[in-house]
């Protein structure tokens, strides 16, 4: 595969006819864009710089809340600006962006739990299951499978989600994880920290000052089902 120079992709290249230049922090950053077809888990790979083999990723689910509303109350608009911070960083990277609202459930539901937390007082996978959802529709399969068309077989991954690392090396690609600690200071935004930590085994450090936390698990939380 040949790759996107910092003049811009050649004919024939994925996502050439998107090669363009993001004005980001006072400097000018390459970028493609390729849609991942996909009612439920689509989205758009962008490509910054010239992405090879153990180059940064991040496997990212759309949030409005948190990053365009500034939320306090989740970690995903901070998530984000630190993986693009870090990519910018190393001029080259790959931001997969999913469509997945609401953990799968899409906004509306989202703003639902919110509201059956507040008034229940559980978090918001417990929400999700009071309203009769499953707290986590998310999958990461296509995504997956949208980096191994770029032919990346090694990638360093931003991400506390284990379910994507997982995605990920099930797909073939080494997966080196990176966690990303985003400090939330907002109670209900660090009660759902711990949730993720609690329900989905995501790498969050505990929170001495929030609910009682379960133990995290060893460090083979990311193995791929039965090779545990």
């Amino acid at each position: 595969m040949t790759i996107l120079s910092f003049g811009g992709a050649r004919t024939g290249e994925p996502g050439a006819d998107t090669a363009h230049r993001l004005g980001r922090q006072g400097k000018q950053l390459p970028i493609r864009v390729i849609e991942i077809p996909g009612r439920d888990d689509g989205g758009h790979l962008f490509l910054f710089g010239e992405p090879r083999d153990g180059c940064l990723v991040r496997v990212h689910s759309r949030c409005l809340y948190g990053e365009g509303l500034g939320s306090d109350d989740c970690d995903c608009g901070g998530e984000l600006t630190e993986s693009m911070d870090r990519i910018q960083a190393e001029g080259a990277g790959v931001l997969v962006y999913l469509e997945q609202e609401g953990r799968g459930a899409g906004l509306i539901w989202k703003a639902r739990g919110y509201r059956e937390s507040e008034q229940s007082g559980t978090d918001t996978f417990d929400s999700y299951r009071r309203l009769g959802l499953d707290a986590d529709t998310r999958r990461y399969d296509a995504a997956a499978h949208a980096l191994r068309d770029l032919e990346l077989t090694r990638v360093r991954l931003l991400t506390n989600n284990p379910d994507k690392c997982r995605a990920l090396t099930e797909a073939g690609i080494t997966v080196e994880p990176i966690a990303l600690t985003i400090a939330l200071h907002s109670p209900r935004g660090r009660q759902y920290l711990q949730a993720k930590r609690r329900h989905r085994q995501h790498t969050i450090p505990a929170d001495p000052l929030a609910d009682e936390q379960r133990s995290q698990r060893a460090r083979s939380w990311w193995r791929p089902r039965g090779r545990r």
